[in-house]
């Protein structure tokens, strides 16, 4: 990456230790010769065996029988939920020593590299499903450290739907496809989610979050992450501190606007993974700080609401985000399945130094992630496919199972043993061993929740507090939507009851555009406000947008090389669209080259257009095209740059002049002040009607 905001890193694919494992395991077939999976090498490929050229298959076709055998096998059961993603690999670099919070060996020196997988992913589609749609995004990295791996397992969002783990499969059945019809796909618009939200009234915080620019972002590298739960990190002295984790992207903090996600959704249902696997094929590798919240034992109870409710942000200007290191992604996968879709993470998976608290929805997911890959992955052996394992050494008397790979020598298999002089021997705490954090806990066996969880709207209402004018506005049209797919009246009804609690004047416009009564309910009284949850105060670079320039042939080649050259200088991607593939050349014969046509791209897969215009073959369609483009743009917010040529195309669009849209004609500054303005993204304050 480019600039003062970013370090320069050059990948040379062979520089950690995980990478260097993973090694042994990749296999090249270009230039080999054809063989089974026993290694004999194949004749023919093209014809199965029969009996004459016309005659039946023989079964004594051995080849035949193993090629479709394998083929008939190759899909395994996808994730629950998360089952859509997309992984890289990476490296974790820590910027300052945590000694005094925590024995994690990673964290103890600075400038320590620690190899990384990260898997980003949607929770509610399929496989299959589009990457823009609403939802909470995944957000897992998995750390190689020394002392085994670590897994960091959370979200694009900072709390949950739920407080308990027993109500997971609940909330899952609830928002996923309904049963009798398989409908809808990868969506929360429908009946039984917002039944299951009015009924469960602890979602409501996260319901704010999900029907915000967050559910919605602009790219998987310009999204935050968080580690959800509380944890704990524990030095070596034995003192314990309540954390959380927090991954800041470099870019910025930026979403999509929801007219647009849906068009992206069938212009390109793979936008999110193409932009990620691009930026790193081109040298732009993903950047993410690592922060961490961190209170004081002691301090448990001095907050307003539980440290430990899932559901609840510990507000930034409270407690603030810590930075200790930085995540750099710089390498994708070889292969999709062995690596992306066969990653096994676990929040278990942790190193001496982080501990679990008793967050009930961590406890429960304790148990749910090794339980799902038991099946998924088809028996207790998966942390020994390559991308699980750990680089640090494994030995212990696990033993057999589908898929074993490790060759443990010897008879001895069972501890304590004389005949391997007791080893595999156990650790100490002082030579690395995990000893678990010795918490007091005392009190009665009781199924209950705690009454310091009982406060769902609180923070609801600080979120919506936080929130600038046209982030609310997105927020009132995702629940009018949203509700409004919802049959039942009764539960549209219910829904207005419930985020009146929230705020009363949004519940009322919900209402109103819903077809259901009214509220009569008041609203949180909670004034405050945390400015960390708005995305209007993230940064804002230019750096790795996409620029789309809308040309034809009698272009200015001086005006359009100065812009490009100035967009290409400040990293920002440029595409040259056209009526067709191929080259077209200005008015003194300069040639460009047509990347992409109106028919195979669409203004909504770009961040900003630059309307140079000139002549086609076809002029009505050219300037029928330019005009979609244009304004399509518009009412999307995004910046518009006009090159002199492009005065006319500009006027007979729906466009008009404004925020954002800048003229050549009219700025002896344009490089400069349309670079500005693709760096800002959005313009808020733009009248799209």
């Amino acid at each position: 990456m480019k600039g003062d905001f970013v370090t320069e890193h050059k990948q040379t694919g062979n520089e950690n230790r995980k990478d260097r494992q993973l090694d042994q395991f990749r296999v090249v077939d270009k230039g080999k010769r054809m063989t089974t999976n026993q290694g004999l090498k194949v004749s023919e490929d093209e014809n199965s065996l029969k009996a004459g050229v016309r005659g039946p298959t023989l079964i004594e076709d051995f080849h035949f029988r193993e090629k479709m055998t394998h083929f008939d096998h190759e899909r395994i059961p996808e994730r629950v939920v998360h089952a859509r993603g997309f992984a890289v690999h990476g490296e974790f670099e820590l910027y300052e020593s945590m000694k005094e919070y925590t024995k994690a060996k990673f964290l103890q020196v600075p400038g320590t590299k620690t190899p990384t997988f990260t898997r980003f992913s949607t929770v509610v589609g399929s496989r299959g499903s589009a990457d823009t749609v609403r939802d909470v995004r995944g957000f897992a990295t998995k750390f190689y450290t020394e002392e085994g791996n670590y897994d960091l397992v959370g979200n694009n969002i900072p709390i949950f739907f739920i407080q308990d783990a027993i109500k997971f499969p609940d909330l899952v059945h609830a928002i996923k496809p309904e049963p009798n019809n398989e409908i809808p796909q990868a969506s929360s618009a429908h009946d039984t989610f917002w039944d299951f939200v009015a009924n469960n009234q602890e979602t409501a915080a996260m319901i704010m979050w999900l029907m915000s620019d967050r559910a919605i972002p602009r790219s998987l590298r310009m999204m935050e992450g968080f580690g959800v739960h509380t944890f704990r990190f524990v030095n070596d002295m034995g003192k314990a501190h309540f954390v959380k984790f927090h991954w800041k992207p470099i870019l910025g903090i930026h979403s999509l606007v929801w007219d647009e996600a849906q068009k992206i959704a069938g212009k390109n249902p793979d936008f999110h993974r193409v932009d990620l696997y691009e930026s790193i094929e081109n040298g732009n590798f993903p950047e993410f700080e690592l922060g961490v919240q961190i209170i004081k034992e002691s301090d448990e109870f001095m907050f307003d609401f539980d440290i430990l409710d899932a559901t609840k942000i510990w507000p930034e200007e409270i407690v603030p985000v810590k930075i200790i290191g930085k995540l750099q992604l710089n390498k994708n996968v070889d292969n999709y399945f062995a690596e992306t879709e066969q990653a096994a993470f676990h929040l278990g998976n942790i190193v001496p130094g982080i501990d679990f608290t008793n967050d009930p929805l961590l406890q429960g997911r304790l148990f749910s992630y090794i339980d799902t890959q038991l099946i998924r992955l088809g028996g207790p052996n998966f942390a020994e496919i390559p991308i699980n394992r750990p680089i640090a050494p494994v030995h212990n008397n696990q033993r057999d199972g589908y898929h074993r790979t490790q060759i443990n020598v010897g008879k001895v298999a069972y501890h304590k043993n004389s005949l391997a002089d007791n080893t595999p021997s156990t650790s100490t705490a002082k030579e690395g061993g995990f000893v678990h954090y010795q918490e007091k806990v005392e009190g009665r066996v009781i199924q209950a929740r705690s009454d310091s969880f009982k406060d769902h709207f609180s923070q609801a209402r600080l979120f919506w507090n936080s929130m600038t004018p046209p982030e609310k506005k997105h927020i009132k049209d995702a629940f009018i939507f949203e509700v409004g797919k919802v049959k039942s009246k009764s539960v549209r009804q219910q829904i207005v009851d419930m985020f009146v609690h929230v705020d009363k004047e949004l519940a009322t416009i919900i209402a109103d555009n819903v077809g259901v009564n009214r509220p009569t309910g008041e609203q949180s009284k909670v004034s405050e406000s945390s400015p960390a949850l708005s995305q209007a105060n993230t940064k804002y670079y230019p750096y790795t947008l996409r620029v789309g320039v809308l040309i034809g042939n009698g272009f200015d080649a001086s005006e359009v090389r100065s812009v490009v050259t100035a967009l290409l200088n400040s990293g920002v991607n440029v595409d040259l669209i056209g009526e067709k593939l191929g080259i077209v050349r200005s008015k003194d014969n300069v040639r460009g080259n047509i990347t992409a046509t109106f028919l195979t791209t669409d203004p909504v897969l770009y961040d900003a257009l630059y309307v140079v215009g000139g002549k086609a073959a076809n002029q009505a369609k050219f300037q029928s095209d330019i005009e979609y483009f244009i304004n399509e743009a518009f009412k999307h917010y995004k910046p518009i740059g006009i090159a002199t040529s492009g005065n006319t195309f500009f006027k007979a669009s729906n466009a008009k002049k404004g925020p954002g849209i800048v003229f050549a004609s009219e700025d002896d500054k344009f490089d400069k002040n349309f670079i500005e303005a693709v760096a800002k993204q959005r313009f808020w304050n733009r009248d799209i009607y």
